[in-house]
């Protein structure tokens, strides 16, 4: 296999978590609105920990973006 084509297709793969990332957020803010909407009084207390889940599925997406990008530009 080419060399050059064994890149593309590892950036390809890699970049799969940033869809994934997309994904992740969608499905806690989802969840997050569904519980809120049970139980109104437990909303403001629970939403801290909904950005902190999506801050972190945000840096997977990130880092997977990285990955991509540093085995398409490296050497």
């Amino acid at each position: 296999m080419d060399p050059v084509a064994a890149k593309y297709i590892g950036a390809g793969l890699a970049a799969i978590g940033m869809g994934a990332a997309a994904v992740g957020v969608g499905v806690i803010f989802g969840n997050f609105v569904s519980g809120a909407l049970r139980n109104p009084s437990a909303a403001a207390s629970q939403f801290t920990n909904a950005l902190l889940g999506a801050a972190l599925a945000e840096g997977l997406g990130i880092f997977a973006f990285l990955v991509a990008i540093i085995l398409l530009f490296v050497k």
